[in-house]
């Protein structure tokens, strides 16, 4: 017990250098290529929106899109039924990225995992699924029972 977070900090600093690296290639700064891939499927959201789908910040969507809007991806537009509202649309560019994009990313993918199993494939997701879920409810660090091992109680962390 103990390395799982020091490994799970390694994997991630990895695969960010592949990805930006893969996405820097296609002219897509890291980040970006999230709100991409929620437009590509759904174009036409709100800053809001695409906050909530991508449980990141709201700023932080206009931010991104405001350096997208600059490289050309996408355009904000007033929504036609409340003038309150923007709404980030693809351009032909941002539309034209996403063949690309995704060859990189599943080849990336292929290649982070070439060397586990089918079965451990489906693990490592389900394990990773679930670490995101219950870190989504907030971490507890506090004090309390540090497990063992196997799983039981182990000496309390706060004395």
């Amino acid at each position: 017990m103990g390395d799982i977070l020091r490994l799970l900090t390694r994997a991630q600093k990895l695969v960010r250098t592949a990805v930006d690296e893969a996405m820097t290639a296609h002219g897509v700064r890291i980040g970006q290529n999230l709100l991409l891939e929620v437009l590509w499927a759904q174009d036409g959201l709100t800053p809001g929106e695409l906050s909530a789908r991508l449980g990141v910040s709201t700023p932080t969507v206009v931010n991104t899109a405001t350096r997208m809007e600059s490289a050309g991806l996408l355009v904000r537009r007033r929504d036609e039924s409340d003038a309150r509202l923007v709404r980030l649309y693809l351009t032909e560019h941002g539309r034209a990225v996403e063949e690309p994009i995704q060859g990189a990313r599943g080849r990336l993918e292929a290649y982070a995992t070439a060397t586990l199993t089918a079965e451990e494939r489906r693990v490592l997701e389900t394990a990773l699924t679930k670490i995101i879920e219950r870190m989504t409810d907030g971490p507890d660090p506090g004090p309390g029972p540090v497990l063992d091992e196997a799983g039981g109680p182990g000496p309390r962390a706060d004395g």
